[in-house]
């Protein structure tokens, strides 16, 4: 008996919940990482280096990867650390809200794009405005709380607070990597769980 005749008298699977990301329904959206401004971000190190598992999460399973940065012209580039890992140009913008970056959502709805999980700084601003304008969108909305902060500690817990209650999902970095993995045993496991192994900084 092979694997196919296993699966096939098996009973049929629970519908997938649709509390859960998947990653054709996904897009990663990382905020603002640019290194002025982790500059004054405690626990700058842990938040890059999640936000790198989880633009190489999204590489490895084919998740729609976007990235800004708030008047690059002012305070610099996306940290090295994170765009060595890039496919697309990141999208500039001078408003706090993602969401005036006209030309990062056009393309979304017929990509299939129902969800977004937000990555990146400062929770209680930018991350948090395009969370509600995202929201207003129609779009799920997640948010990866240990790839978020703030330089205050008070306005950062105070916006995931607030995030949730108005309808956002509070998750975790390695929740959403095997949230879009969905299961074990193929070679794209084998990728991520490397990911959730490695050390913290």
């Amino acid at each position: 008996m092979n694997d196919d005749d296993l699966e096939s008298e098996r009973p049929a699977p629970l519908p997938r919940s649709p509390e859960l990301m998947r990653a054709g329904d996904t897009a990663l959206l990382v905020v603002d990482m640019q290194e002025r401004l982790l500059a004054v971000i405690p626990a700058a190190n842990r938040i890059a280096w999640n936000c790198r598992r989880l633009i190489d999460g999204a590489s490895i399973l084919g998740v729609r990867t976007a990235v800004t940065e708030q008047n690059p012209e002012k305070l610099g580039a996306t940290t090295a650390a994170l765009s060595a890992g890039l496919t697309e140009a990141p999208h500039a913008k001078l408003a706090f809200s993602c969401g005036a970056c006209g030309d990062l959502f056009p393309a979304w709805p017929a990509a299939g794009i129902e969800r977004v999980l937000r990555c990146g700084i400062e929770t209680h601003v930018c991350v948090q405005q395009t969370g509600f304008d995202l929201l207003a969108a129609g779009y799920r909305v997640y948010i990866a709380a240990d790839a978020v902060g703030a330089r205050g500690a008070f306005d950062h817990d105070t916006a995931l607070r607030r995030m949730e209650s108005s309808g956002a999902t509070i998750t975790t970095t390695e929740a959403a990597l095997f949230e879009w993995c969905e299961r074990a045993g193929t070679d794209a496991f084998r990728k991520i769980s490397a990911l959730a192994k490695e050390s913290a900084p």
